[in-house]
C-alpha cells in the first residue's frame, strides 16, 4: 500500500508534463503552419509574373495615403521632354500643386483612368494646379496617340530612354505600380500618392483641394 501510493504522484507528475510537452508541440505546429500559409500568400506582382500576365500594373482599386505637412520629405526636381518635344522642368510650374501620373499606352488602367484625371484637371484649369504625365514605356507618337484618343490635353514626359522623372522621385516616392498618381504640395513635395487606377475623379479631385487650402 505504500508502495502504491508513492507511485501514484509520480505517474501523475509524468502525465502532467506530457500534457504540457503536448501542448507545447501543438502550439509550435500551429506557429509553423501559419507561417507556411502566410509565406505561401500569393503576391500580387509575382502572381502576375507567373501567369503570365503583361499588363505591367498592380490592380490597387485607387488605394491612397495622404501625407501630413510635417511628414513630407524634401521638394522634388525633375523634368524631361515632352510627346511634343518641348523641354520640360519642374522649375517652370513652381509654387503650383501639381499632379504626376506614371503611365503607359497598352496599360488597360491608363486608358480607363484618363478621363477621370482630364476631369480634374479641366476642374482646376482655373487654379495654380498643373499636371504632368510620365510616359514610362512609349516613344513620342504612340504617347501623341493616346492623347488624341483619350483626350488629355497635358502634355507628359517621354521617360522610357532617360529614366530621368522616375529616378527624380526614387527616393520619396519610389514607383510601385502603374497607374499611379501623385500630388505634389506648394513647395513640389509629395502630398499625396495614389497607386493603381483612380476609382473615378473623386478621391484625386479632393487630395488637390487639400493641397491647394494648404498656406504655401
Amino acid at each position: 500500500m505504500p508502495l502504491a501510493s508513492t507511485i501514484r504522484p509520480i505517474r501523475s507528475g509524468r502525465s502532467s508534463r506530457t500534457r504540457r510537452s503536448r501542448r507545447a508541440i501543438g502550439a509550435a505546429l500551429a506557429a509553423l503552419v501559419a507561417v507556411s500559409l502566410s509565406a505561401s500568400a500569393p503576391d500580387p506582382v509575382a502572381q502576375q509574373y507567373l501567369e503570365g500576365d503583361g499588363k505591367g500594373y498592380i490592380s490597387a482599386d485607387g488605394a491612397f495615403v495622404e501625407i501630413p505637412e510635417a511628414e513630407r520629405g524634401e521638394p522634388i526636381e525633375f523634368g524631361g521632354v515632352t510627346e511634343d518635344g518641348e523641354q520640360f522642368s519642374s522649375a517652370d510650374i513652381a509654387g503650383d500643386v501639381t499632379v504626376v501620373n506614371f503611365w503607359y499606352a497598352a496599360c488597360a488602367p491608363c486608358r480607363v483612368e484618363a478621363k477621370d484625371l482630364e476631369t480634374v484637371w479641366q476642374e482646376n484649369a482655373d487654379e495654380d494646379v498643373s499636371f504632368v504625365g510620365v510616359n514610362i514605356y512609349d516613344q513620342a507618337d504612340t504617347a501623341r496617340a493616346f492623347a488624341e484618343t483619350y483626350g488629355v490635353t497635358y502634355p507628359s514626359l517621354l521617360d522610357v530612354d532617360s529614366g530621368e522623372a522616375k529616378l527624380a522621385f526614387a527616393q520619396d516616392a519610389p514607383l510601385q505600380g502603374t497607374p499611379s498618381t501623385l500630388v505634389l504640395d506648394k513647395q513640389g513635395r509629395v502630398a499625396a500618392r495614389i497607386v493603381g487606377p483612380l476609382d473615378g475623379p473623386s478621391i484625386l479631385s479632393t487630395l488637390v483641394k487639400d493641397a491647394l487650402a494648404e498656406s504655401a
